[in-house]
């Protein structure tokens, strides 16, 4: 009987036990989230100044220096006297009027039993300038030679006194028979042995430049000098073809 109350009490007291600690456990979680909502419900409570202090954007940065200033140079001016060339007239008279004075020339140096300028020790009637103004003007001077052309031009009138043989044209046959007349005027290279290289039709008839070509190019001409030397002339020739009796 007296284990029986034992055994009974037991099993009570560890249940009263049990309650007790679910209460406080749970009261004590209760503390914890009243304490975490009051915060969040209650903004007023929080203290304003940190908040603030979250909100309010960073100061922007200071400008930059501003850039130095350019040296300034002083530009002295000097006072003269004279302006464009000509003397400024003195707005005030000077307390002190400077004399200047200038170095006498030297004398000259007379060369014994010479010319003045010439070395000591010359002979009576030297040259001026001693023995190098001697030297120099006793050395002749050489103009320079002028290039001589390889080809000139030359007129008729002129070239036609240098030919030395000349063959007269055939009058063509239809030509003639046409009766055909008139002058062929040709364009002439002549070398410096005085022969026909090349010849060109400046004007004239079709009928009668053949005939004039094949006849100058058998002419001949002395060699034109040109500074004792020959060279090659461009002229012009001129085969005049007439009817007997035209």
């Amino acid at each position: 009987m007296f284990e029986d109350s034992l055994i009974e009490s037991g099993g009570k007291l560890k249940t009263k036990r049990g309650r007790t600690s679910l209460i406080a456990f749970i009261v004590q979680i209760g503390i914890i989230v009243v304490m975490i909502l009051i915060p969040l419900i209650f903004t007023e409570a929080l203290p304003r100044t940190q908040l603030m202090t979250f909100l309010v954007a960073p100061p922007p940065p200071p400008p930059p220096p501003p850039p130095a200033a350019a040296p300034v140079h002083v530009v002295k001016q000097i006072q003269t006297d004279i302006i464009n060339g000509e003397l400024r007239t003195p707005t005030k008279i000077p307390k002190k009027v400077e004399m200047i004075k200038e170095d006498e020339a030297p004398p000259p140096v007379m060369a014994s039993a010479g010319v003045v300028g010439g070395v000591p020790g010359g002979v009576p009637g030297g040259s001026m300038g001693g023995v190098i103004g001697s030297v120099l003007s006793s050395t002749p001077t050489v103009a320079p030679k002028i290039a001589t052309p390889q080809r000139i031009r030359v007129s008729s009138g002129v070239q036609s006194g240098l030919l030395i043989r000349k063959v007269p044209p055939v009058y063509p046959p239809l030509a003639r028979q046409a009766r055909i007349q008139g002058t062929v005027i040709l364009q002439a290279q002549i070398s410096k042995d005085g022969n026909i290289e090349n010849l060109q039709l400046i004007s004239g008839h079709p009928m009668l430049a053949p005939a004039a070509i094949e006849a100058v190019k058998q002419w001949k001409y002395k060699p034109y000098l040109l500074n004792g030397e020959p060279v090659e002339v461009e002229t012009q020739v001129q085969v005049n073809f007439t009817l007997s009796g035209g």
